[in-house]
């Protein structure tokens, strides 16, 4: 028997401008206003604009300005380095790149939405008829199951930092969300058409984070196929993955045919993708628990609850399609050796499908627990970022006003009127949602999820507005990059570099200097990045860099005091030098030197 009772009332779903304004408050803020950051974002952002800048060998071979990045995929970088060329001469080129993130996001957040409507309106998901009538019409249902997913899915606490990254990451989720709405499709009605379509879409999720969770998760749609069909199954196998490859070997061939730079990123490439598979071991398990409680925050305790709730018929497509691809990325993420922090995203639109079927068969003690949590939490959240705002701006209380200014040293707070309005409003809205939900106790499905949801969206507006200059200050290279820029005032080459990516990125966009690109040899500057601690030399020699090599500039972020940077030119050889060598060596050694010498000297002339 169907677990779900359910009268009309409680499917009035919300409102399409409600469900609009939500999701610009939460993808908005964060992506305008703020320069690179310190880690992928800022990694990832030097490959687009080495891309946006540059010819076709830079789209074929991505890396930041000749630092190689063969990892994950192009796909992401390429959609980024389009927004450059199309928009960054209008809002810049760090805003332009974050443009294809905030589209990323819409397609995952609607990719959602309409696999749980889809599988929310078939007849088996549909709650039983009550005595005397009054049960809600399937795509009334559908409708308010798809509200609560999508809820969930931005309520999700894991979700909220890599979906304004400027990464492969949302945009990896995006392609995995929109492969689960065209596999809700393809099981409902098993048409050629969609088969094409899921296939192209797992060849574009291979080139955006690799060949693992594409192959992964069609072997799970087939291993459910073949549970529930063998057309289905036959289909995948005939038509999905010949198409996936086949898109993937596009790019593949291109790399064959142009060899950009004369090499190709392919047997990196794949190394990667082999490096993301491995053994399980105690601390990876652990680490998936202990990281995966907070990170699927508030859909995997209603996920689980739907998975009990409605164990008599796993075999209906919206339990089993959700919780077998559940399963599947979860073994994905136990076999990952690494911690990045990609590695749960996946998780997060299965469990946000299954979190909605949840909903309707949830105590309502349960409700009332995780709403009260949300309430405690996110208000207390919000109070602290307006103490800390105020503590900035007034120099009150002094202790926090101190704490905070020295967390990013040199920072001056200036007053935003617009801000401080804009962030006022929304946080008097969300005391109204508080009210309406306490008071009213209203009995819709989704309003067990729209004050987790609701908290989630004001404490990430008001970090995001009222203490984005100070994190900005924090975590920019833009200051120390520029003031490196000025030292530099003689005519150099090129510059050659011992930089992570996201250093590498930074110094070469706000410096606008020119390192090394791909075979360019004997650069006269050399930056490199270090430990504090360690004493420098004026003078220093390094086995990776030959010659001689002069300190001209020094720095670090103001915030950072372990990440430091110094900048070295190479020592020209003077004559006194040169005699002091030729005197050392052998007559026919010296002999050959001069004869070498005179070559030189006559070709100058």
């Amino acid at each position: 028997m169907k677990p779900v009772r359910l009268p009309a009332a409680a499917t009035i779903a919300l409102p399409r401008w409600a469900i609009f304004a939500l999701c610009l408050l939460y993808i908005l803020p964060g992506l305008i206003g703020r320069d690179p950051w310190k880690g992928p974002d800022a990694a990832s952002f030097g490959v687009m604009w080495t891309m946006a800048h540059g010819s076709l060998n830079d789209w074929l071979w991505p890396h930041i300005v000749g630092l190689p990045m063969p990892e994950e995929g192009p796909l992401a970088y390429w959609l980024g380095a389009i927004c450059i060329k199309l928009f960054g001469g209008l809002i810049g080129d760090p805003m332009a790149a974050r443009i294809s993130t905030g589209l990323a996001f819409l397609l995952g957040a609607i990719s959602v939405w309409y696999a749980t409507y889809l599988l929310g309106r078939r007849a088996e998901a549909q709650p039983l008829k009550l005595p005397f009538g009054g049960q809600p019409e399937p795509k009334d249902f559908g409708r308010t199951l798809a509200d609560g997913a999508l809820l969930f899915y931005l309520g999700c606490l894991g979700l909220l930092i890599p979906s304004h990254m400027t990464s492969a990451g949302p945009l990896y989720v995006a392609l995995i969300a929109y492969a689960i709405y065209q596999a809700a499709r393809f099981f409902e009605v098993p048409k050629l058409l969609t088969a094409l379509k899921l296939g192209m879409v797992l060849g574009l999720l291979t080139l955006t984070h690799g060949w693992v969770t594409p192959i992964a998760m069609l072997l799970t749609l087939v291993s459910l196929g073949l549970y529930r069909q063998l057309k289905c199954a036959l289909q995948l196998l005939i038509v999905s993955a010949p198409v996936a490859i086949g898109i993937v070997g596009v790019w593949l061939f291109a790399l064959y045919q142009i060899q950009p730079f004369q090499s190709t990123p392919y047997i990196a490439w794949m190394e990667w993708n082999k490096q993301q598979l491995a053994m399980p071991t105690f601390e990876t398990i652990s680490h998936f628990f202990k990281y995966g409680i907070w990170f699927a925050w508030p859909a995997w305790p209603f996920a689980a609850w739907a998975i009990y709730a409605w164990r008599k018929q796993e075999k209906t497509l919206h339990i089993s399609l959700a919780l077998s691809l559940t399963i599947c990325f979860s073994i994905l993420a136990l076999l990952k050796p690494t911690r990045e922090e990609s590695y749960l995203l996946p998780l997060l639109p299965p469990l946000a499908i299954l979190a909605a079927f949840g909903l309707p068969t949830m105590k309502r003690s349960a409700i009332n627990a995780v709403d009260w949590f949300a309430v405690m939490v996110m208000t207390g959240a919000a109070a602290l970022f307006w103490l800390a705002w105020v503590a900035m701006q007034i120099g009150w209380p002094v202790k926090l006003s101190e704490r905070v200014l020295r967390w990013a040293p040199g920072f001056v707070p200036e007053f935003n009127a617009v801000t401080f309005i804009i962030a006022l409003l929304v946080s008097a809205v969300w005391f109204r949602i508080v009210y309406w939900r306490i008071s009213r106790q209203p009995s819709v499905l989704w309003r067990a999820v729209v004050l987790s949801t609701g908290g989630v969206i004001l404490g990430w507006f008001l970090l995001m507005s009222l203490c984005l200059p100070l994190i900005n200050h924090r975590v920019s290279y833009s200051i120390v990059a520029k003031d490196m820029a000025g030292k530099i005032t003689k005519p150099y080459r090129c510059i050659d570099s011992k930089l992570g990516p996201a250093q590498r990125a930074s110094f070469a966009y706000f410096s606008q200097v020119h390192f090394a690109g791909f075979n360019e040899q004997d650069c006269d500057l050399l930056l490199t990045q270090g430990n504090r601690s360690r004493a420098k030399s004026k003078v220093m020699t390094d086995p990776d860099f030959p010659g001689k090599w002069e300190m001209i500039w020094e720095g670090q972020r103001a915030a950072d005091n372990d990440e430091f940077f110094t900048l070295y030119r190479k020592r020209e050889q003077t004559k006194t030098q040169r005699k002091d060598t030729s005197a050392n060596v052998s007559g026919s050694e010296k002999s050959e030197l001069d004869t070498t010498e005179d070559g030189n000297q006559a070709s100058r002339n």
